[in-house]
């Protein structure tokens, strides 16, 4: 997903800062605990109805994005 940007916000005010979704207070952590726990798409979507397939995928490509930055540091 090119465009994960649109998605998710960093503000100090919400979840001290940590990147959440827009116009949630939904956590991409949240979100990647919620998959490494076994929940599917399906079942997060019908937890959190504020959420959208596009919104999990644009948890996922934050932090691949992230990971990479990390990688391209440390070289």
């Amino acid at each position: 997903m090119e465009n994960y940007q649109e998605f998710i916000v960093i503000n100090p005010e919400i979840r001290f800062g940590k990147p959440c979704i827009k116009g949630t207070r939904i956590a991409i952590l949240d979100i990647l605990q919620w998959l490494a726990s076994g929940m599917s798409y399906e079942e997060i979507l019908e937890d959190f109805p504020l959420l959208t397939k596009e919104h999990i995928l644009a948890a996922i490509a934050f932090v691949a994005r992230r990971e990479q930055i990390t990688q391209i540091i440390a070289a």
